[in-house]
């Protein structure tokens, strides 16, 4: 480890950006970044080639002559099994990787068994309905006998092709992480560092092609305070060189964030579309007749636009959890409130009301497939995952096509390494690039790529074009502009609340103002949507929640990585969708309307990025998500 290097060289705002840091730096072969089901097909991959021909020379360092080749990778949570998902995925690539895999071997791992599509009609008359939703559910409930019509739950007579899963399998995201980097570390062959957030790529200039070559990636600095600024016992963060460096950090990384602002999104491309996955994990009653395997998607409450799901595990686990979309066409966004509500459905509640809650979660999910793909390679990078556009909107599967896209860009870098050409744009490009376009993950993924674009029109019109596009596979689908998350965001209006009179919402705002209160909720009572009657055993708080169903962690010395760049504009900002949509209420106002930001409850969702309604920086919202330790830690999610 050796040198100096300007602060500047990389795109991580720091306080002290205009002097010189005297930083650490190490040289390795490949510098990876975040480590989730892309990253585990990648190193699966490359480690399995490299055990298989131990000898083989392409293996070498070139960093570090008469070594095997050096592979790190640094996660920003504490621990590799602190991903928050529940899965269900045809798991094709995943298989393909462990052809012998028993599901037993994982922890809440199981085939799946059988899949259920259900409608929800509302079964306290709060949701927002429109005419044709509202006719259509007094047609059910009035032939309810005929059609099956059950606990306020009709189930489609059948599952599109599309959803099914048929093979595959049910997973916990924190489990399969856990499991696949224990067999990673085993080899001896990769460093899997968590606890170790990647501030920014390092770029090899500012001016011509070096303005977007990438030599490696920056640590954060550690021992600063929340702004930034070096105390005692400041540590630069180190700057780790590599020829490649794989970049599978998510949707919101500050890596992949830091790479679309450099590059530009390809001409056509626009990451628009975005969710709040949300979740809880369940112990059942002994006596339940749920069966392990058993996925339910479900769809029309507690809002039209959400979408939920409901997936047992074995040991009487269920994970169960809604989507609330960055297009959901309301104004109140409290997607926590909206969960508890959700499990209470009598269609869920009849197996769940006697339940415990194990533990809790949520993450922001890149939804616009295809439409966000960036850049996925340039000289000395690669991207992989979710953050490359991967995720399928209309089968409704990411985790697969991830692991797919890592098992890909390992090819192409093996390749690459015995025919010693070096890891520049065009190399990665006839290589990994071209695998992915030949494979069945982008033929896929172009049916799917207008899929969802009706959802803009409502739900009827977005159910029409999904099915348009699975039964035709692409060839047929609604389109239209998709708008940015920014303009999804509704403005406040007080005589636009619907079922709320404008003068009792204009009461309601000026309340939450003065006593520095969320608005959203308060709407939400006054439309209609009963108070929780908490048990302290599954309906808690939201704070309860984050103590019951695991824990946060916000590692000292580092910077706050929610960053407000104009807290003015957050004063005065009507919405505040921000504040309703943070899933540990870490984001609060002040009776002023100032935002404040405690980390100590973040769980790293990402939700505030794309749901602040503001863009005042052009194409970027007044709210930077940058790199970050801590987080929520429970493997069960």
């Amino acid at each position: 480890m050796s040198g100096s290097a300007m602060a500047t060289d990389a795109t991580a705002p720091v306080s002290s950006a205009a002097t010189v840091i005297d930083r650490a730096t190490m040289e390795v072969d490949i510098a990876c970044v975040g480590f989730g089901p892309a990253m585990g097909g990648f190193l699966t991959t490359l480690t399995r080639e490299w055990t298989e021909h131990p000898d083989d020379p392409a293996f070498a360092s070139t960093v570090a002559p008469g070594m095997p080749l050096q592979v790190l990778c640094y996660e920003r949570a504490d621990d590799i099994s602190t991903g928050v998902s529940g899965i269900v995925t045809s798991a094709r690539a995943i298989r393909s990787s462990f052809p012998y895999l028993n599901p037993a071997d994982i922890p809440m791992a199981t085939p799946v068994a059988e899949e259920r599509v259900l409608y929800l009609l509302d079964p306290i008359g709060a949701s927002r309905r429109s005419l044709t939703l509202r006719v259509g559910d007094v047609l059910l409930r009035g032939l309810g006998g005929l059609l099956g019509v059950k606990d306020s739950a009709f189930e489609l007579p059948w599952t599109p092709g599309f959803l099914h899963k048929r093979g595959g399998l049910l997973l916990s995201m924190g489990q399969f992480n856990q499991w696949v980097g224990s067999q990673l570390m085993a080899t001896g062959l990769v460093q899997i560092w968590p606890g170790t957030p990647v501030s920014a790529p390092i770029f090899a200039g500012n001016t011509g092609k070096d303005c977007y070559s990438v030599k490696g990636i920056r640590l954060s600095d550690q021992g600063v305070d929340r702004a930034g600024t070096p105390l005692d016992g400041f540590m630069a963060g180190m700057d780790v060189h590599a020829p490649l460096t794989v970049v599978g950090d998510g949707p919101v990384g500050a890596v992949g964030q830091a790479l679309d602002r450099r590059l530009g999104m390809p001409p056509g491309q626009a990451q628009n579309e975005w969710a709040l996955g949300m979740k809880m994990v369940i112990e059942l009653p002994e006596n339940t007749s749920l069966k392990p395997g058993t996925v339910w998607h479900t769809f029309g409450y507690p809002e039209p636009e959400i979408f939920g799901f409901l997936y047992v595990h074995p040991d009487r686990l269920v994970s169960v959890g809604i989507f609330v979309p960055s297009w959901l066409g309301d104004s109140q966004r409290t997607a926590y409130r909206y969960l508890q509500h959700y499990i209470q459905h009598p269609a869920l509640w009849r197996y769940l009301k006697d339940g415990t809650l194990r533990s809790w979660g949520a993450k922001s999910l890149q939804e616009s497939g295809k439409h966000g793909e960036p850049f996925l390679t340039g000289d000395g990078f690669a991207r992989i995952g979710e953050g490359s556009g991967s995720t399928n909107m209309l089968t409704n599967s990411g985790v697969d096509e991830a692991w797919t896209t890592g098992m890909q860009l390992a090819d192409a870098v093996v390749e690459l390494l015995r025919a010693e050409k070096p890891f520049t744009q065009q190399n990665l490009a006839a290589t990994y690039e071209a695998r992915r376009r030949a494979s069945a993950i982008e033929r896929e993924a172009e049916e799917a790529k207008n899929a969802r674009n009706g959802f803009h029109g409502g739900l009827v019109h977005g159910m029409i074009g999904m099915a348009l596009a699975g039964l035709t596979h692409g060839k047929l689908s609604l389109g239209g502009t998709i708008p940015t998350a920014q303009q999804q965001i509704h403005p406040f209006s007080s005589r636009k609340v619907s079922g709320v009179k404008a003068q009792e919402a204009e009461l309601l705002a000026e309340d939450a103002r003065v006593g520095g209160r969320p608005l959203h909720d308060a709407l939400m009572s006054a439309r209609g949507w009963p108070e929780i009657e908490l048990d302290g055993r599954l309906l808690v708080t939201q704070q309860d929640a984050l103590l019951l169903g695991g824990k946060v962690q916000a590692m000292p010395g580092f910077a706050d990585h929610v960053v407000f760049r104009d807290p003015n504009l957050c004063a005065q900002c009507a919405e505040k969708t921000c504040v309703a949509m943070c899933s540990g209420q870490a984001i609060t106002q002040g009776a002023d309307g100032a935002i404040a930001f405690e980390r100590e409850k973040c769980v790293h969702c990402g939700a505030c990025l794309w749901n602040c309604a503001h863009t005042p920086f052009g194409e970027h919202t007044n709210i930077d998500f940058r790199a970050g330790a801590g987080g929520l830690h429970s493997a069960e999610n």
